[in-house]
């Protein structure tokens, strides 16, 4: 099978590489972990702009998850949300609104991609109208395509806060996608019975539990980085949409795929920028679920502009990784661009000011556009994540002290000095290490700092950051 790279081993652009010969080829071990072989059903919410999907997925899911706003397309991406409805469980796919191919808006075409993706790949399709608008051209140009779907179809007539208006649910009867259902996704009326109908129409499947071992990856970044490329190119699936406009990204994409045997989960999130300058309501709650995603994530991906180097704002996203305790890989993006010894140490002095406090996270220099070095990607997150998840034993960790006595290096301070006897691991994810010692006020930030590099030189802690905790010894 052709490499969708279109990059051969030698530099020639323009024809399909070989997987064998492409330089993404360890990409090829990626398995996609699509709606055909996922354990849930998925249930595709569709319909044009501003008619309130989002908010029907939240009130079905009973959650905030969907990123909900007056402002016309808000939704581009399409993206998963778990419902469960008596005793049934099935996946909420929400997506952007369809328009007509002539629209003028610039991410149309690609929303419009997205939607009919989400269509192909459901076990049932909620279609979802605007009672207060009859119908329009554009509704009709949505159950077309429904229809060509040959799949299961709820007809939803939404923002019908007066359940006696017949009249008006009727009319649409004229789509020709069946019986139509009037509900108000604002305020819940007509929602269980929607949730009756629809949990009739699902397929039964066996249940089953969520991988233990799934690592979560939240790839995060600037604004315009190329983090959508590089969760599109790590998944081998067009699931997010890539523009050169920035802030195309709104909600935050979960991608579940396998790498060697690992189930991953990536989480393509929103550009974060500085506060002062997150002026618009979408942006803020893009912002929020962004931080969301890093907080139930195991490994931050740092996607930075290698071709601007290693910014204040880069800076400040690292802190976050770290303050959330998530493990870290720097992804040095677009380095195909860097084509001189200047650039390139442009960087490596960026990276070096920048991101002194973050040594131990490993850089990669890659192009998500070529796919270079994007495989080794996934095999460094995978294992900061293990670091992250790691039991030292204590008699690892009191060799390594016994190591540190016996240099002598320690703190003093007006006749007393610093003893630390023994240490113990107290916590995981991200790993936590208790020191006892005879005077805890006696360490300092710099003694911290050197016990923290002795114990990374010694033990499996890559990628990963970790807690030390001064306790003092009784007796």
């Amino acid at each position: 099978m052709p490499c969708p790279c279109f990059l051969l081993d030698s530099g020639e652009i323009g024809s399909f590489a070989p997987a064998d010969r492409c330089l993404c080829a360890r990409l090829h071990s990626v398995k996609p972990i699509s709606g055909s072989v996922m354990s849930k059903p998925l249930v595709a919410i569709v319909g044009r702009p501003n008619v309130g999907k989002s908010t029907l997925v939240n009130r079905l899911a009973e959650s905030h998850e969907a990123i909900v706003h007056e402002s016309y397309g808000v939704t581009r991406d399409r993206s998963y949300h778990d419902c469960e409805w008596s005793g049934h469980e099935f996946v909420l796919v929400d997506t952007g609104g369809i328009e007509p191919e002539r629209s003028k808006d610039a991410f149309a075409s690609s929303i419009r991609e997205q939607a009919v993706i989400a269509c192909e790949e459901a076990d049932a399709i909620v279609f979802v109208v605007d009672g207060t608008v009859g119908v329009t051209d554009e509704d009709e140009e949505v159950a077309r395509i429904v229809r060509r779907t040959h799949k299961p179809v709820l007809l939803v007539v939404n923002k019908m806060d007066n359940p006696d208006d017949e009249l008006a649910v009727w009319q649409y009867l004229s789509l020709g996608v069946g019986e139509p259902h009037p509900i108000s996704a604002g305020h819940g009326y007509g929602t269980g019975d929607l949730l009756d109908e629809l949990v009739a129409l699902l397929p039964e499947r066996e249940s089953s539990q969520e991988e233990d071992d799934t690592v979560s990856v939240a790839i995060i970044g600037r604004p315009n980085v190329g983090k959508s490329s590089l969760a599109n190119r790590l998944s081998r699936q067009n699931r997010s949409i890539v523009s050169s406009v920035a802030g195309t990204t709104r909600d935050a994409i979960d991608i579940d795929i396998e790498w060697k045997g690992q189930p991953v989960r990536l989480v393509d999130t929103a550009g974060m920028r500085k506060k002062n300058q997150v002026h618009e309501d979408v942006e803020y709650y893009s912002l929020v679920r962004a931080l969301q995603a890093m907080d139930r994530a195991d490994v931050c991906l740092l996607v930075v502009d290698a071709s601007m180097g290693v910014t204040e704002q880069d800076q400040k996203l690292a802190a976050l990784a770290i303050e959330r305790g998530c493990a870290l890989v720097v992804c040095l993006n677009k380095w195909d661009l860097i084509d001189s010894d200047v650039k390139r140490d442009m960087v490596v002095s960026s990276l070096t000011a920048r991101l002194a406090f973050v040594t131990w996270a490993p850089v990669v220099n890659i192009s998500a556009l070529t796919g270079r070095a994007c495989g080794k990607v996934l095999d460094t997150a995978v294992q900061a994540a293990k670091a992250r998840a790691v039991q030292i034993k204590t008699s690892d960790l009191n060799r390594v002290l016994e190591q540190i006595r016996e240099s002598g290096h320690t703190v003093s301070d007006k006749g007393r000095r610093l003893k630390v006897h023994y240490a113990t691991q107290t916590g995981s994810k991200p790993p936590v290490f208790s020191l006892w010692c005879n005077a805890p006020d006696l360490v300092d930030d710099s003694y911290e700092r050197f016990i923290e590099r002795r114990l990374r030189e010694q033990l499996p802690l890559d990628g990963t950051p970790i807690r030390l905790k001064f306790r003092r010894k009784a007796g």
